[in-house]
């Protein structure tokens, strides 16, 4: 875009909006479902005493990851007063597509009505900050002026319904964690404040712990790999591994304490997997909003749903530290001072 103004440096969150699907299922049910599948039997409140998660939503039949986005993206438009076509750049960033091809991005454009540059980002249950991350610098570059990046998740469609045996149970057991949601957030310059900081670390030569492994070149056709599946343990020691190391890192070159936050939004799992984070970082509990109990894994929506509920509380000036997990893998922070 020759001849943009750009003078400005900070680039911030100016919107933000999120949707649930009204199907809500607790984990006793799912369990019911997937035990009368397998013939398994489990004893009662196994998946919610493993998992912590009670209740979770789910998507219904004609319900797709572009539904969910597109309603988070009007919301958020909604929210910060926006039309589509003040949109310049819309980044779909999630683990979930509609569809191998096209890019998702066009699937929620074409009902959302922009014309913006439109791409996906994916890169697990950290696609959605990516995706802000990605925005931020295409404006810094010039090459946008305000974006929308949005994230539709339903992992819900990647669960073992009907495990043929207690192995297969137990390969896929880390899906039953999810539930479905979307988010969304206008990004563009500020005046202050903004995304002061990011840091990333990565670990690829995990990439085998868990995932979804049909759908690409290796295995481009068959149900039997298109079943979430990989260990909730094995994932979990890596991030306890790696993970304090880009926390220290961002400390240091911010000079924030856990005081200097007024909230802190992390990825989340399972409970146990929280109140472990909780245990190693000594991040004060009150400073969390905690959606796993009630939602389940939200995947790349996770703290983009929690963003949302935590907006209106906030005052310019607050800010709020973003911390991702995602299969591959890798970890991401992110410094946002409200405007």
């Amino acid at each position: 875009m020759a001849g943009m103004d750009l003078h400005f440096t900070r680039v911030g969150i100016t919107a933000v909006g999120s949707c649930l699907p009204e199907r809500e299922l607790t984990s006793q049910q799912l369990q019911d479902e997937v035990t009368a599948g397998s013939g398994l039997r489990l004893p009662e409140r196994t998946f919610e005493k493993a998992t912590g998660i009670r209740t979770r939503r789910f998507v219904t039949d004609g319900e797709y990851a572009s539904t969910l986005a597109l309603g988070a993206a009007r919301r958020a438009l909604a929210g910060g007063g926006y039309l589509p076509a003040d949109i310049d750049l819309l980044v779909y960033a999630s683990a979930t597509r509609d569809v191998c091809e096209p890019a998702t991005a066009h699937l929620v454009q074409a009902e959302l009505g922009s014309r913006a540059h439109a791409l996906d980002v994916s890169n697990a249950c950290n696609s959605f900050l990516n995706g802000i991350d990605t925005a931020r610098a295409m404006i810094l570059a010039g090459r946008a002026r305000r974006a929308l990046v949005v994230t539709g998740e339903t992992p819900s469609r990647a669960m073992r319904r009907d495990p043929g045996g207690l192995a297969e149970f137990r390969d896929g057991f880390a899906g039953y964690t999810f539930g479905d949601a979307g988010a969304a957030v206008v990004v563009e310059p500020v005046a202050r404040g903004g995304i002061l900081d990011v840091e990333t670390e990565t670990a690829s030569e995990h990439w085998s712990v868990g995932g979804i492994p049909g759908g690409g070149s290796r295995h481009p056709r068959g149900d039997e790999w298109s079943y979430f599946r990989g260990g909730g343990k094995e994932l979990r020691g890596v991030f306890e591994k790696i993970g304090g190391d880009i926390l220290t890192r961002t400390a240091a070159r911010t000079g924030f304490g856990w005081d200097a936050y007024a909230k802190v939004l992390v990825h989340q799992v399972t409970l146990p997997y929280l109140e472990r984070f909780v245990e190693l970082t000594g991040v004060p509990e009150e400073k969390l909003e905690v959606t796993v109990a009630e939602l389940g894994n939200l995947a790349s929506a996770t703290i983009g749903v929690q963003l949302d509920r935590v907006q209106p509380g906030l005052a310019p000036g607050d800010r709020v530290l973003m911390v991702g997990l995602g299969g591959g893998v890798s970890l991401m922070t992110m410094v946002w001072e409200k405007s």
